[in-house]
């Protein structure tokens, strides 16, 4: 299993960025794919989630109306499109995979398989 994450950057205030995330080596069809974000010295924190079983989604209430996951079951492909950019959105941001936990989608300990993680930086 891999996953691979691409499209951080720099960004100014009020900017968007997609972060794309391709997971291989695993059908992923019957679990969920999360979004992560971790800056130095904090925990990493959920930012958002979705089922790849039916495509329900969960976020986290600091990303609510700005934030959106989605995903591209055919090409095992999970994206979280990020509006309205803060500088406290800046983090190294991380897709996890693993069984779909319900409610405890936000928590860090029940993924165990993680990508290489990817800067976003906002900036002005």
């Amino acid at each position: 299993l891999q996953l691979v994450e691409s499209g951080g950057g720099l960004v100014q205030p009020g900017g968007s960025l997609r972060l794309a995330c391709e997971v291989s080596g695993f059908t992923v069809s019957y679990s969920a794919t999360t979004w992560f974000r971790q800056v130095p010295g904090k925990e990493r924190e959920g930012v958002a989630c979705i089922s790849n079983v039916d495509g329900r989604t969960n976020y986290a209430d600091f990303v609510k109306g700005r934030f959106t996951i989605s995903r591209d079951s055919a090409k095992n492909m999970v994206f979280l499109q990020m509006n309205n950019l803060k500088p406290e959105d800046t983090a190294v941001y991380y897709c996890a995979f693993d069984f779909d936990v319900g409610s405890a989608w936000s928590r860090a300990e029940y993924y165990h398989h993680w990508g290489q993680g990817t800067q976003v930086t906002v900036s002005a």
